[in-house]
């Protein structure tokens, strides 16, 4: 079940005018996408659907998901705003009906799910992507808690539990080809929640 806490932060962070993250596309994730051929893809924790809007920019069909109902209208106004569909839906995993093997990519772009959730989730997701299928991920790494901790306009989650490492990556996509897997200091700007120095994941694999 999803804490109430949770959801409010999201919710309110959301319910602003402005788009927390900007309405640019993660320069990870539009770098990666533009390699790829169109087909079906899946935003998990998709917030404000930046990346999802750039993604049916380009042809893909798109589905995403959030816990924020807040976070739905802003990207379906986004979409709007560009001419583009999105299939967005509001509610936790297991209780949306995504298929087996239903993406050809995944891409988890800061998708920081609660600390004693987000493996399952992971394993979880994995299961809706289709053989030859790929994840694209982008999300800070535990080192990326020092960065916050000095400049909390960086963004990110302030507990080590919920940040991520190579080794747990390794752990939750272990049946993937990996094309990419590094960790990395990066220059966020990206909207109001994400600017300065950051240190993150980046993971580009090919499931098996």
């Amino acid at each position: 079940m999803t804490d109430n806490k949770w959801l409010d932060r999201w919710n309110e962070r959301y319910s602003n005018n402005e788009f927390a993250y900007g309405t640019q596309p993660n320069n990870y994730l539009k770098d990666q996408l533009q390699k790829l051929k169109t087909a079906s893809i899946l935003f998990p924790a998709e917030g404000e659907g930046r990346n999802a809007v750039f993604a049916a920019q380009l042809g893909w069909n798109v589905s995403a998901f959030d816990i924020s109902a807040e976070g739905k209208n802003k990207a379906l106004q986004l979409a709007e705003n560009n001419n583009v569909e999105i299939d967005y839906q509001v509610g936790e995993l297991q209780n949306l009906n995504f298929q087996k093997e239903q993406f050809d990519v995944i891409a988890l772009i800061y998708a920081h799910f609660p600390a004693d959730i987000k493996s399952s989730i992971h394993k979880m997701l994995d299961t809706y992507l289709c053989k030859g299928g790929y994840i694209i991920f982008e999300a800070f790494s535990k080192k990326h808690l020092d960065f916050v901790l000095k400049d909390e306009k960086v963004g990110g989650p302030k507990d080590i539990e919920s940040l991520f490492s190579i080794e747990e990556i390794k752990s939750d996509f272990p049946e993937y080809d990996i094309i990419e897997l590094i960790e990395t200091e990066i220059e966020l700007n990206e909207g109001v929640f994400h600017n300065g120095t950051g240190s993150v994941i980046r993971f580009l694999g090919k499931k098996k």
